[in-house]
């Protein structure tokens, strides 16, 4: 599939800001099996620069200040994207015990780089609740993979999509206990529980193509993806109970979500702020893969 996608972050201020000082995670990665072939980033007010580095991770991080006095800022991230199938369909992978026995002594330089994912982070704790929650599905001896399609599965049906029901700030124990929240608490919820089973896991976020199949469309996704030595890392996403396809477009990949934020930053002045987004993924008719439309 073949992709434009719009993504529009507006800033509107009770009272002016004098500087401003921002990161923008909003361009999509490129990766076996997707492609960039276009993206711009435009910014008004202009700034007063505009620099673009990689970030520990591996995305793409834009930084950028503004130093006049203004009352509203808007940020346009546009891209074009090719997206392709996923190969053969995974049949196989090892016990998850198997996995998390590996990753407590990594034998080689994936699994090292993997391990990294396995210990808490700011936003997510590997809770004893979330291991009494995972317990049930990973039973002894099961494939991770088996595994893993059951607790996405799990999730989707025992928790109830409900846009605005949630902040960042809400604890992931909150949401266990309210069974509610949108696609970040969903992708949390996931990485602590198998966190919690000493299992490497990673936040990606990114989009999802737009359509009444799909939950989280109207804004930036979320999703997760798990190590697995054989097979390397494989992506689910519990919003909508299935494995990343075609229909999603990864922007980055962190921890949690404070490491991949599609924009954040410090303002002087304002007296607070009102935020709008809007996005937009625009299915377009495709080329082959690696050539230009």
């Amino acid at each position: 599939m073949l992709y434009r996608i719009t993504h529009s972050t507006r800033y509107v201020y009770p009272s002016p800001v004098k500087q401003c000082f921002n990161e923008a995670r909003l361009t999509p990665r490129g990766l076996p099996g997707q492609q960039v072939r276009e993206h711009s980033l435009q910014l008004h007010p202009f700034p007063a620069f505009l620099q673009n580095h990689i970030d520990y991770f591996g995305n793409e991080v834009s930084t950028f200040a503004v130093y006049e006095r203004h009352d509203r800022f808007e940020a346009v991230a546009a891209s074009v994207v090719d997206v392709q199938p996923a190969g053969a369909e995974i049949l196989s992978s090892p016990a998850w015990e198997k996995v998390r026995d590996l990753l407590a002594h990594p034998p080689d330089q994936d699994s090292i780089a993997a391990s990294e994912f396995i210990f808490d982070s700011p936003y997510i704790s590997a809770l004893a609740d979330l291991q009494d929650y995972a317990r049930p599905t990973f039973t002894p001896g099961r494939p991770l993979l088996s595994a893993m399609k059951e607790l996405t599965g799990r999730i989707h049906d025992e928790f109830k999509y409900r846009p605005r029901s949630t902040s960042i700030d809400t604890p992931l124990v909150e949401v266990l206990r309210n069974r509610q929240g949108v696609c970040q608490d969903f992708a949390h919820l996931m990485i602590g529980a198998l966190r919690s089973l000493r299992l490497s896991a990673r936040y990606v976020s990114g989009y999802i193509r737009s359509g009444s199949r799909f939950q989280g469309a109207a804004a930036s996704h979320a999703w997760v993806s798990v190590f697995d030595p054989e097979n390397g890392w494989l992506s689910f996403d519990p919003t909508n109970n299935m494995m990343a396809s075609e229909a999603h477009i990864t922007l980055a990949w962190g921890r949690d979500y404070g490491d991949v934020t599609p924009m954040k930053g410090l303002t002087l002045g304002g007296g607070g702020q009102s935020v709008q987004v809007e996005v937009r993924v625009q299915p377009l008719a495709a080329a082959p893969f690696g050539q230009e439309s």
